[in-house]
């Protein structure tokens, strides 16, 4: 019998729940996600009024005008055959016109908007060709975090995204990290050649984070990838004999 009554109540509190929830996103229902490589944020809020028609006053008819009946001629010595009055014809009724119903625009407000997130370059140290067997330090100017704050009718979202980077050095190697790298001597991405040559260095990277709604933190469905590519020329150092 417990049991029974633990059953009903929870099955209570889950059908109450799931009525507000539907309740509360009939108010306003926010939702932030990623596609083709932008941000996309979709707002809506209320059902609103069906759309309805305004009363409209009845016409009233016009009165119908009965028609005069003419009286009969008088009857003389040698009677005459009389002739029967034309009756005069009865107007017709006018039927009123039907008037456009007045719609009542509904309430409902929706709306979508998409941004863009920040793109970035490579650099590298050093600059102009660098030696084999020398490490050589590269870095992006990707900030840490990005922030964004939508006013969309009237709901407001607040975003926070993070990149994570990985490099592909172009000679096999690879490196996945989420600091952005910086110049001699402090950078923490680097990578060292040991062959001469011209090397495709490649970046990718991906965006993934959170919006809140209402005190009511989300994650954001789905990632952005960018890709930023260049090349690079790593020399020997020239060497000399003596005696």
């Amino acid at each position: 019998m417990k049991a029974k009554i633990l059953f009903l109540t929870v099955l209570i509190t889950f059908t109450s729940l799931k009525a507000i929830s539907a309740a509360d996103c009939e108010s306003a229902c926010v939702d932030v996600y990623t596609q083709d490589g932008q941000l996309i944020f979709e707002a809506r809020k209320g059902s609103g009024p069906k759309a309805s028609s305004a009363p409209q006053a009845k016409a009233k008819p016009k009165p119908v005008v009965k028609p005069k009946v003419i009286a009969k001629p008088k009857v003389f010595v040698k009677p005459k055959t009389a002739v029967k009055p034309k009756l005069a014809a009865p107007k017709k009724k006018v039927v009123p016109k039907k008037r456009t119903p007045v719609t009542v625009a509904a309430t409902s407000l929706s709306d979508r908007i998409s941004k863009s997130l920040p793109t970035t370059g490579i650099s590298y140290q050093p600059n102009f060709q660098p030696l084999i067997n020398v490490p050589v330090y590269f870095w992006n100017d990707m900030p840490a975090v990005f922030r964004s704050k939508v006013d969309l009718i009237g709901e407001v979202i607040d975003v926070t995204m993070r990149p994570s980077f990985t490099w592909a050095f172009g000679d096999g190697g690879f490196t996945s990290t989420t600091d952005p790298g910086g110049p001699y001597p402090n950078g923490k991405v680097t990578h060292t050649y040991s062959r001469p040559g011209v090397y495709p260095v490649i970046l990718i990277t991906t965006w993934g984070g959170t919006f809140s709604h209402n005190g009511i933190e989300r994650a954001i469905t789905g990632e952005i990838k960018k890709t930023t590519a260049l090349t690079i020329t790593v020399v020997a150092a020239p060497t000399r004999f003596t005696n």
